[in-house]
């Protein structure tokens, strides 16, 4: 046995050496380990600030702060906290700077920020960041414009990859590109001897070549999965492009990468959100191997910021396992599980979101959803009442409907199942009968603020001037009294701070169109804005006893910019914003060099 342990901690040695030695080079910024000082003094102190606690009442529902908030109409918001201290991992000071200085002690790292503005630690509650970490070595498509120009990037890659190897795009617009979808003739033209397969921006359509369809075995005798679609050509061939639930027929023919090498991609990739100013993540839908990679990681102590882990709903097995598992956090609180991430219906650029009434640009089609787009009922409701929270995406107004139907419908069978917060993730059209029930069912609208200037082109003509009213409806759903919380949806959207905020409060692209706003009367406030990627996301994750706002005793989490948010000249402004420092659980994370 004592030979056994030995080897187990040599292991864990050499494998934290080596997954150090894989992602060297590819972190920005520092982690700063907060060693205990022998007289308990603090670790850490940041000093010269402009900060804002958040530790006040929230505003109303039209935006306009409460009473005992540091604001007035007449000069605007005040800041009320310059300095905070730390000691091993949690706030034990927050205030003045001489109120900090004065517990310092002869191993206190003290950082002046120089007029930095200091709030609570962003949280991004709905990411991919397995796929985050996979695309930093993929080819990137996000923002072409055609076809012609995706192959060409391709066939730029092949060159440098050995024949017989696989080559993964990402981020081609199925939503922009719905009613010019390519096909497999002009990739395999280009690109013979490699199999490809160009997965879309949001995940919901997938082309491949002639190589990568035989890899995976798709041929005219195929039947497409439930809910998905296989596109043929005039004579009954596959012509490359699936949608919808067909996708993983060619995302499953990739090889799954190493347990080594997928642990270096999420580290990588979690390093990635710290540079961008991020102490947490929820990840939406995770697969065994990125469970597994995980759970390795907290157990190094790897893990640089916190990640509240949504398992695939449509792997029952791991869900299975889960449920006789039961929720888990880790010892050091960096990892959490306790939750289940599942598909109701498709996506409204795809033309996969399931509709009340006909696409207002394809009559006679109303999406796919249900059983028949792969939602087990039984597995995610087991879930449920077993303890877990559910994250179901949602995105027409008859598939928002179904799910709502659903929670409601397990919650009213079984008593385990209420009061833990379920979340519909996206929340995207939703029939204004139904916005009142986010409300009495106690249901979370988790919605992405790029989603709305992203898909601005082209959501109307999907859903109709009526309909639309009730799209990416933040505003509607806040005077309802339904809790929000805002994400990105990463690799699809961009996960920049300093974008999410933009686009919640002006509705505008990074352009400014429309001039205005897109429908502007559902914009967030700055402070909403804020609160969307802190607070509001700490209460979506069960964490607002430990973060969300500055205050002693909760986790030190906070993020450090060169713009205050709160107080803008003009909210393109934020645009222009830089992280400072991000600390995640006492830690430094990352620091900009000066």
């Amino acid at each position: 046995m004592t030979h056994r342990r030995a080897h187990r901690r040599a292991y864990r040695r050499a494998y934290r050496r080596a997954l150090l030695a894989v992602v060297a080079g590819t972190i920005a910024g520092t982690i700063a380990s907060c060693t205990p000082s022998p007289d308990a003094s603090p670790q850490l102190i940041l000093t010269n600030a402009r900060g804002y606690s958040l530790a006040w009442g929230e505003p109303s529902s039209e935006g306009v702060p409460a009473g005992d908030a540091p604001f007035d109409s007449a000069s605007g918001w005040r800041h009320d906290v310059t300095a905070v201290a730390v000691r091993d991992g949690r706030i034990v000071y927050a205030g003045t700077d001489s109120g900090a200085l004065a517990l310092r002690g002869g191993a206190t790292r003290v950082v002046d920020l120089g007029g930095g503005v200091l709030l609570p630690g962003f949280v991004d509650s709905h990411t991919h960041v397995a796929e985050l970490g996979q695309s930093l070595d993929r080819v990137n498509l996000t923002g072409l414009a055609s076809e012609a120009e995706a192959v060409e990037r391709i066939v730029e890659r092949a060159k440098v990859t050995p024949k017989g190897e696989w080559i993964i795009g990402f981020g081609w617009d199925e939503g922009a590109w719905a009613n010019r979808y390519p096909d497999r003739r002009l990739l395999t033209e280009r690109v013979p001897d490699h199999p490809v397969v160009m997965r879309g921006l949001h995940g919901f359509a997938a082309w491949g070549n002639t190589l990568a369809l035989e890899r995976a075995g798709i041929t005219r005798a195929t039947v497409a999965p439930t809910g998905g679609e296989i596109r043929l050509d005039a004579s009954g061939e596959p012509t490359g492009l699936v949608l919808n639930r067909a996708v993983p027929l060619l995302d499953d023919a990739v090889p799954l990468p190493s347990p080594a090498l997928r642990d270096a991609q999420v580290t990588r990739a979690l390093h990635v959100m710290a540079e961008a100013g991020f102490t947490g993540i929820h990840e939406a839908g995770a697969t065994p191997d990125v469970v597994a990679s995980f759970e390795r990681l907290a157990e190094l102590d790897s893990l640089p910021l916190r990640v509240y882990a949504m398992l695939s709903g449509r792997d029952s097995a791991l869900v299975r396992a889960w449920i006789a598992r039961g929720p888990f956090t880790s010892p050091n609180g960096m990892l959490v599980v306790r939750a289940v991430k599942a598909y109701y219906d498709g996506a409204l650029g795809s033309r996969g979101a399931q509709l009340l009434a006909d696409y207002a640009d394809r009559p006679g089609h109303r999406g796919v959803s249900g059983g028949a787009y792969g939602f087990d009922r039984t597995v995610v409701g087991d879930a449920m009442s077993a303890g877990f929270q559910v994250g179901i995406h949602a995105i027409g107004d008859a598939g928002n409907r179904a799910t709502l139907d659903f929670i409601d419908s397990v919650m009213q069978a079984a008593p385990k199942a209420r009061g833990l917060r379920h979340r519909v993730e996206h929340a995207q059209v939703v029939s204004p009968d139904d916005i009142p029930r986010f409300v009495s069912s106690g249901v979370i609208a988790a919605m992405q603020p790029p989603h709305a200037v992203e898909d601005k082109g082209w959501a109307e003509e999907r859903l109709g001037p009526t309909r639309i009213a009730g799209a990416y409806a933040w505003r509607t759903l806040r005077r309802a009294g339904a809790a929000l919380a805002f994400s990105s949806d990463l690799p699809g959207s961009g996960w920049s701070l300093f974008y999410g905020l933009h686009s919640a409060m002006t509705r505008q692209d990074t352009t400014g169109a429309p001039a205005g706003g897109w429908y502007p009367d559902q914009r967030m406030t700055p402070e909403e804005a804020v609160r969307g990627y802190t607070s509001w996301n700490a209460v979506a994750g069960f964490d607002e006893q430990d973060a969300g706002t500055i205050a002693v005793g909760k986790r030190a989490d906070v993020t450090v910019l060169d713009v205050d948010p709160l107080r803008l000249a003009s909210p393109t402004e934020i645009l222009g914003g830089r992280v400072l420092l991000t600390v995640s659980r006492g830690r430094v994370t990352y620091e900009r060099a000066p």
